[in-house]
C-alpha cells in the first residue's frame, strides 16, 4: 500500500500539474472568446437562478439543482485551500485564483448546456444527463463515456465522501475531543436519512444548507474585513502588484515568483470551483428548464459564487489579517485560516469548525448523487440500493481511517474524470454556440425546446 501510495503521488504530480492546469485554462479561454464573454450575462444568470421554471421537465429547480451543484464544490478548499495557495505563491495567488473563476464561468456554462441537450429520461420519468451522455450520444463515442462515468463513480467514494467525512472527524475530535467513531455513527445515520430519497431529498437540504453555510461563512470573513478595516486595501494593493512582480511580497508574507503565484492560484481556482471536471452537469441534467440555455445561464453561476466570491474573500481575509498581525507566520499553512478566525473573539474557532463541518457533509450529500448517477449509466437501476448502501458504509470509514493513500486515489480518478469531459465539451463547442446563438444571441430564452 505504502509502494502504490508513492506511484500515485508521483502520476498525481504530473497529471495536476501544470498539464492539467493548461488544458483547463486553455479550454476556459477557448469557450469565453467563442461563447463572445458569457460572464457578461451574469447577472441575467443569477435571476434565472432564483427563478423557478414551472411546467418545464425537471426533477428539481433550477436553484435545487444549482444548489446541489455547489454542495459538490463548496467544501474546505474554499477554506484550506486558499490558505495553502497564498502560503506557498504569496498574496498574488489570490488574484490568479480569482481569475480562473472568472473564466471557468464559460465552461461551466457550455457544460449546463450540454447536460440538457443530450438527457434522456428514463422509464419512471426521471431526467439522467452529463458528459457521460453527451460523449454518448453527442460524440457517439462510448468508450469515453464509459471512462467517465466509471472514474466518477470510483472518484466519489475518495473525494466526495472518505476525504469529507475524516475532514470532520479532525475538527471535531481536534477542537471538541468528540470521537471519530461517534462522529462517524451520526454522519452514517444523517447521510441515510438523506440520500434515501434521492434527488430530492438530496436537493431539499442542500438547498437549505448551502445558502446557510455560505453566508455563515462570509459573515465571518465579514467581521474580519471590518476589524482589519485599516489593512482591507493596503491587501488589495499587495495581492494585485504581488501578482505580477518576481519582487519579495513584503509585509511578513514570503516573497515567490511570478510564475509561482500563477500555478498555485491557478489551480486552487480551477480546483475548487470543478469548471470543466464534468461533476456539475450531471446535477444540471436534473433541472426543469425550458430550454438548455437557460440551465446554462443558472449552472455559470457556480464558479461565481465558490471562487469569485467566496474564495477570493477568503484570500483577501487571510492577506489582511497578516498585515494587521505581523506576528502571525504566513507561512503557517494550513493552519493559516485558524489563526486569522481565532481574532474573532469568543466564537472564531467555533465559526469555522462550523464552517469546515457544514462544507464537508454538503460535499458528501452533492457528490452522493454524480457517484451514484455515474453507476447508474454504467450498470442501470439496481445500482442505486447497492451504491447507497455503500455510500453510508464509507462515510463511517472515512471518519475513523487515515486517508493520504485516499487522497491520492481521489486526484487520480478526478484527473481521469476531466480528460474526456474536456474532450467533449470542446468537440461538441459547435453545439452550443448554436444553441446559444438561437436561445440567448438571438432573445429566445423563454422559448421551449422539444422534451427528451
Amino acid at each position: 500500500m505504502q509502494e502504490l501510495n508513492e506511484l500515485l503521488t508521483v502520476v498525481n504530480g504530473w497529471l495536476w500539474g501544470y498539464p492539467m492546469i493548461i488544458m483547463l485554462l486553455a479550454t476556459h479561454l477557448f469557450l469565453t472568446i467563442r461563447l463572445r464573454f458569457p460572464q457578461r450575462h451574469l447577472l441575467k444568470a443569477i435571476r434565472l437562478s432564483v427563478t423557478r421554471d414551472r411546467g418545464s421537465a425537471g426533477d428539481v429547480s433550477q436553484f435545487s439543482a444549482l444548489a446541489t451543484s455547489l454542495a459538490g464544490t463548496i467544501g474546505t478548499g474554499n477554506i484550506i485551500g486558499v490558505a495553502t495557495a497564498v502560503t506557498l505563491g504569496g498574496p498574488g495567488a489570490v488574484f490568479w485564483c480569482w481569475l480562473t473563476g472568472m473564466l471557468g464561468i464559460a465552461t461551466k456554462y457550455a457544460e449546463g448546456l450540454l447536460a440538457i441537450k443530450y438527457r434522456v429520461r428514463t422509464p419512471d420519468g426521471k431526467m439522467l444527463g452529463g458528459p457521460m451522455y453527451a460523449l454518448q450520444n453527442g460524440l457517439h463515442c462510448r468508450w469515453l463515456a464509459v471512462a467517465f462515468a466509471l472514474s466518477t463513480a470510483v472518484a466519489s467514494f475518495f473525494i466526495g465522501n472518505m476525504i469529507q467525512c475524516n475532514s470532520i472527524a479532525t475538527v471535531l475530535h481536534e477542537g471538541y475531543g468528540i470521537a471519530p467513531v461517534g462522529t462517524g455513527l451520526v454522519l452514517a445515520a444523517l447521510t441515510c436519512a438523506v440520500i434515501l430519497f434521492g434527488i430530492k431529498g438530496i436537493a431539499r437540504v442542500c438547498e437549505g444548507l448551502v445558502p446557510f453555510m455560505a453566508l455563515f461563512y462570509v459573515a465571518g470573513c465579514v467581521w474580519l474585513l471590518v476589524r482589519n478595516h485599516h489593512y482591507v486595501w493596503p491587501a488589495l494593493q499587495l495581492i494585485l502588484t504581488d501578482a505580477f512582480s518576481a519582487r519579495a511580497a513584503g509585509g511578513g508574507f514570503v516573497g515567490a515568483t511570478l510564475m509561482t503565484a500563477m500555478r498555485y492560484g491557478m489551480a486552487r481556482g480551477l480546483f475548487s470551483n470543478e469548471s470543466g471536471l464534468g461533476s456539475a452537469p450531471i446535477v444540471a441534467a436534473a433541472a426543469q428548464t425550458r430550454n438548455p440555455v437557460r440551465q446554462a445561464l443558472v449552472s455559470s453561476t457556480s464558479p461565481f459564487w465558490d471562487t469569485v466570491v467566496i474564495c477570493a474573500l477568503t484570500g483577501v481575509v487571510l492577506v489582511s489579517s497578516v498585515l494587521a498581525s505581523p506576528e502571525v507566520d504566513s507561512r503557517a499553512g494550513a493552519t493559516l485560516t485558524k489563526v486569522a478566525f481565532s481574532q474573532i473573539p469568543v466564537v472564531g474557532s467555533l465559526l469555522l469548525s462550523i464552517g469546515i463541518a457544514t462544507f464537508a457533509f454538503s460535499t458528501l450529500l452533492g457528490w452522493s448523487y454524480l457517484g451514484e448517477k455515474a453507476l447508474e449509466f454504467l450498470i442501470g437501476r439496481r445500482a442505486r440500493i447497492i451504491y447507497r448502501v455503500l455510500w453510508i458504509a464509507a462515510a463511517f470509514a472515512g471518519s475513523v481511517t487515515a486517508i493520504s493513500l485516499v487522497w491520492n486515489l481521489g486526484d487520480f480518478f478526478n484527473a481521469l474524470m476531466a480528460l474526456p469531459n474536456l474532450v467533449s465539451l470542446v468537440l461538441l463547442s459547435g453545439v452550443v454556440v448554436k444553441e446559444t446563438r438561437h436561445y440567448l444571441w438571438e432573445n429566445r430564452l423563454d422559448e421551449a425546446a422539444p422534451e427528451p
